[in-house]
């Protein structure tokens, strides 16, 4: 699926080929949470890192968030250095993978059969969860891979 996507004040617009576009899995950890949890979580879909094309690009800034180690996390996230909209994460560690964030998503997106909470040790107390029947919650990572939900669940691959 071709999903569309750009930042709010529209410096920066980028496409990418999902083979997996279904918004399924809710990241609660820190890092996720500031830098692009609007309701306590971040939302990211997994796409094809070779298919990604950015207009903009000029415009595009990234940031490595720091692990309580003090080490910086391998993972980029990238946002608009004009408005500040969170776009993307990519990670060397899966260097075939692309993730954007689903709220600069602008193309129609197909509504998950269910919800993956994950991370939910970094919760702030603040935030709910809002889970229904059916979701599945990790005080970590999930017991599956991202490719393996969506073969469970019938995405088409």
């Amino acid at each position: 699926m071709l999903i569309q996507a750009s930042c709010v004040c529209g410096s920066v617009r980028f496409q990418v080929e999902a083979d997996a576009p279904t918004p399924y899995l809710r990241c609660y950890c820190s890092i996720c949470r500031k830098t692009a949890g609007s309701g306590g979580y971040a939302i990211n879909l997994g796409a094809r890192a070779d298919s990604l094309q950015v207009q903009g690009e000029e415009h595009v800034r990234s940031f490595q968030a720091p692990l309580p180690d003090g080490r910086s996390s391998p993972a980029r996230r990238h946002f608009c250095g004009r408005c500040g909209s969170p776009l993307w994460v990519a990670d060397p560690r899966w260097p075939a993978l692309v993730h954007p964030y689903a709220g600069a998503v602008d193309t129609p997106l197909p509504p998950p059969p269910e919800r993956v909470h994950m991370m939910l040790q970094s919760r702030a107390p603040w935030v709910a969860v809002e889970g229904a029947a059916g979701d599945t919650c990790f005080d970590t990572y999930p017991d599956q891979s991202l490719a393996d939900w969506h073969l469970t669940h019938g995405d088409p691959r």
